[in-house]
């Protein structure tokens, strides 16, 4: 018996267990302080009405036998048909074209950003932007799979753009970007999609954030530009958009014009969902059916927009500070330059003991976070207000 071997070249601990691990030392040597987390990008507002009455009702459905559910709809990829249409009215309304069966129903982006290669050889390469979430890189890592980066940075605003010396098979693009926040506009993305399409190469663009967009140059899904149904997977979730991170529910969608080596990669994701998965619960696929109506989008653009006036704090007390940073505006992301040429590290120690504030180091993104640091919009206002003045009464002296 052998052991997949690539997991030994991990890291022994992912990112936020580390912050999580030395953030729980601190509070279990000073229980006295009161320790707020700027860190890990789960969201704290409850589930929007509209979709606690979604998914109330599909709980009475289960009680009764004629409209009890087992396994999902095999035909539609386990999506029912509420919330498929209700995806497929989203991208209609951003100018988006799809079909049914384009749309896999899963159990969120993180879990298809890594399943997703399955329908990919082991010996393909990878491009992936530096900094990143962890997760791209390490999922490659335990494949075995040759990565090279696409290096971003302050000098290109953390939008890296394409090389076409640099040879790719798969392109991994977040938009808004974690751990960045920056976010590409669609004339950048064209290049990205001509140059996929130029390598025959695939893109998987993660749009967990793509309702944190409010201009019209940015793009909220990769399909709004040309060429995109040729060479691009796109990866959702609900997770930012509606809070859906204790839910679970995404969905990935593999337009049928993507062909690579005479095989259709909707009919493979198709076949690797069939024999690997057996869908998301009727009960959580009702509510997320519920997130994009008329009443849903309202009440998730009212939460969307608490998040948004979270990261305008952060941003207006870096402002006052003159730290360089990226993200705030289009994302829930704010990546801030290290005060005093401190490393990421040495600048999350000094944060939490001096200010007793978490934020998550950029060096755990690659190495070109080092000397970055990120902060999320996802606590509280209250918190987040505390946390801003603590951190300008610290670096403002």
């Amino acid at each position: 018996m052998r052991i997949n071997e690539n997991f030994l070249k991990l890291k022994e601990s992912y990112l936020f267990a580390t912050v999580g691990k030395k953030t729980a030392e601190y509070r279990a040597a000073h229980p006295e302080k009161k320790v707020i987390r700027l860190s890990i990008g789960d969201v704290t507002l409850p589930l929007a009405p509209a979709v606690i009455a979604a998914m109330h009702r599909a709980v009475d459905d289960m009680a009764k036998k004629e409209t009890f559910k087992g396994y999902g709809p095999d035909a539609t990829c386990y999506g029912y048909d509420a919330l498929l249409d209700s995806i497929l009215s989203s991208y209609a309304r951003k100018g988006v074209a799809l079909e049914k069966g384009d749309i896999f129903i899963s159990d969120g982006a993180k879990s298809d950003c890594g399943n997703i290669l399955d329908i990919f050889s082991a010996e393909n390469t990878v491009l992936i932007p530096d900094p990143v979430y962890p997760a791209y890189f390490d999922v490659n890592v335990m494949a075995g799979r040759n990565i090279v980066f696409a290096e971003a940075s302050e000098k290109n605003a953390f939008l890296p753009m394409p090389d076409d010396t640099v040879k790719a098979d798969i392109i991994y693009i977040c938009s808004p970007n974690n751990p960045t926040g920056a976010a590409y506009t669609k004339a950048q993305l064209k290049a990205w999609v001509d140059y996929a399409n130029r390598q025959g190469a695939v893109i998987l663009y993660d749009a967990a954030y793509e309702y944190f967009v409010n201009d019209p140059a940015l793009a909220r899904s990769i399909y709004q530009v040309e060429g995109a149904k040729e060479c691009a997977i796109e990866l959702c979730s609900y997770s930012k958009t509606a809070g859906f991170t204790g839910v679970r529910c995404g969905y990935t969608v593999v337009p049928k014009e993507l062909i690579r080596g005479g095989a259709s990669l909707n009919r493979l994701w198709a076949r690797r969902q069939s024999t690997k998965f057996n869908g998301t619960s009727y009960i959580t696929q009702m509510g997320a059916a519920a997130v994009f109506t008329e009443e849903g989008e309202k009440q998730i653009s009212a939460n969307i927009g608490y998040y948004r006036n979270n990261a305008k704090i952060i941003t207006d007390c870096l402002d006052r500070l003159g730290i360089f940073y990226t993200g705030g505006k289009h994302s829930p992301y704010v990546w801030m330059k290290c005060p005093g040429n401190m490393t990421s590290w040495e600048f999350f120690d000094y944060l939490l003991e001096n200010a007793n504030v978490v934020g998550t180091p950029g060096s755990g993104f690659g190495k070109n976070g080092e000397g970055f640091f990120r902060l999320t919009a996802f606590g509280t206002e209250e918190d987040t207000r505390e946390a801003c003045a603590r951190i300008q009464a610290l670096l403002g002296k």
